[in-house]
């Protein structure tokens, strides 16, 4: 076996390795956030014992816990999406570099198209950024049904309560999608 060959193929073996990485990574926070989604459609919203609520104004009406369960289930769709989507690539990176196990040239190269593969990882972003989104609405009415409505003469402790949700979700995924964005033009 040629040492020229086998040094030619390494940084295609990095890359590929690199690449599933990511996906691993996308899959585990995915699973993650999928499990609290489907813990919190397990929770019932009109358990009286439940709520911090003491004023009878502000009391949310039905349509918050409709919301709510909605809210989770679109979360649970995007991240269920973005996690099928990088299995999906993650078994096309595997199967392509097995299918050159036969070659002693190309073993570890992974032959894949770039732009299908960047184009589904736009797609696990996307998911990934709408199921934040979806969760952060399904929390704020977590916490309309716990503290009470946002709009009431009290809602001191609802509105404390959703700010720093409200500030720092959206600022990561801004983050994310920047970084995205910045690994897809590269």
């Amino acid at each position: 076996m040629n040492m020229e060959m086998v040094r030619e193929n390494e940084p295609i073996r990095k890359l590929t390795s690199i690449y599933l990485t990511a996906l691993d990574g996308a899959l585990n926070v995915n699973s993650l956030f999928m499990l609290a989604v489907f813990l919190g459609l397990a929770w019932n919203p009109f358990d009286p014992n439940y709520s911090l609520i003491d004023d009878e104004r502000c009391f949310p009406g039905p349509k918050v816990a409709e919301d709510l369960i909605s809210f989770h289930v679109f979360s649970f769709a995007s991240f269920l999406f973005s996690s099928l989507i990088a299995l999906s690539l993650k078994q096309a990176l595997k199967i392509s570099r097995s299918n050159n196990r036969g070659d002693v040239m190309r073993v570890m190269k992974a032959r894949i198209d770039k732009t299908f593969l960047r184009v589904g990882i736009l797609a696990i972003s996307a998911g990934s950024v709408f199921g934040c989104g979806f969760l952060v609405l399904a929390m704020i009415n977590v916490v309309q049904l716990k503290l009470g409505k946002l709009n009431c003469p009290n809602s001191n402790y609802s509105i404390s309560a959703i700010v720093p949700l409200v500030i720092f979700v959206p600022g990561a995924l801004v983050i994310y999608v920047c970084l995205v964005l910045y690994a897809f033009t590269r």
